[in-house]
């Protein structure tokens, strides 16, 4: 039987993986946390003055039912008490409030609530309501969809160093979409974000460099960014540094290093390197030859509709 290597690290995979990770972006923007005041204050003065209608107090107290710090956590508590403080105009407040509707933690979800109080907060410069209200015009969720009003927004927060405004700019430019393609310019955003620690930046830079796409092309790079997000746990990256130690680009090759990724992605879910660790398994590369292995491997990635894997598995005679 016959196996053929299923890599996929062309131009295809980046923007596959880049229009994934688009799609999911909103999960790392997260509550803005100012709760300095509370760690030096008992909760019980930080109720009295939110009670009194101190909006600043009013949106640490709903931060701590929101975590459940110093008091039961609860949405629907967060959520009051983010509205009374949005309601005088408090940016963050309003920022947390629109997280929350667009969420649908204690209260019901409403893309247009959550839009309206986003736009409330992001016209009062928040860079997180900003970034979070272009990914709204992006996919159309609670507006009109926009790819020309999701790059306005995402630019005003990525020039406020917002890291995941500054990576789906980067990602417009890349594809194209409500500005001008352009391979620098995606490259420029996308570098902002990894060189703060972004893994989801710094693996888009590793493909940059892997495809030569606005920058010199460099699998020694490549493969510098793809460490960096790979360590940070980003399952795309892992699935990438495998493929580069397989084929020794940008690294001295290593098919036991190749299957320590594989795996750090498979495990992660990512249906291709579940894959190709199955085919690791089976050929006996970098890892002792198992057939049981290999079919665990290849039923994982057919369950998530990998076709290669189903092929395999067809040819092998076993069921999925």
């Amino acid at each position: 039987m016959h196996f053929i290597l299923y890599i996929c690290s062309d131009k295809r995979l980046l923007f596959f993986l880049n229009m994934i990770y688009m799609k999911k972006i909103f999960c790392l923007i997260l509550l803005l946390f100012s709760l300095n005041s509370f760690a030096q204050n008992d909760i019980s003065s930080l109720i009295a003055k939110a009670e009194q209608g101190d909006a600043e107090a009013q949106n640490n107290l709903g931060l701590c039912y929101d975590k459940g710090e110093g008091v039961q956590q609860s949405y629907t508590e967060a959520v009051k008490w983010y509205s009374k403080a949005a309601e005088q105009g408090h940016a963050t407040a309003q920022s947390n409030l629109g997280l929350c509707y667009y969420l649908g933690l204690g209260v019901q979800q409403s893309y247009t609530e959550a839009v309206k109080w986003y736009r409330k907060a992001a016209e009062q410069g928040v860079a997180t309501a900003q970034s979070n209200l272009g990914l709204c015009y992006y996919k159309g969720e609670g507006v009109q969809q926009s790819y020309t009003e999701a790059v306005k927004w995402f630019r005003k927060a990525a020039k406020q160093s917002d890291e995941s405004a500054q990576i789906n700019l980067g990602l417009c430019y890349l594809i194209g979409e409500g500005v001008q393609q352009s391979y620098t310019e995606a490259v420029k955003w996308i570098r902002k974000a990894a060189d703060q620690g972004n893994a989801s930046g710094q693996f888009n830079l590793g493909l940059c460099y892997a495809l030569g796409e606005g920058v010199q092309q460099s699998y020694n790079e490549a493969v510098k960014w793809y460490c960096k997000a790979a360590e940070q746990g980003n399952a795309s990256a892992q699935f990438n540094l495998g493929l580069c130690y397989l084929k020794g680009e940008g690294v001295q090759q290593s098919k036991t290093e190749a299957v320590k990724w594989f795996s750090k992605a498979a495990e992660q879910g990512v249906a291709v390197a579940q894959f190709n660790l199955g085919l690791c398994y089976i050929k006996g590369e970098g890892v002792q030859q198992s057939k049981t292995e290999a079919v665990k491997w290849f039923r994982k990635a057919a369950e998530q509709g990998d076709e290669s894997a189903k092929q395999v598995l067809d040819q092998m005679g076993i069921d999925f």
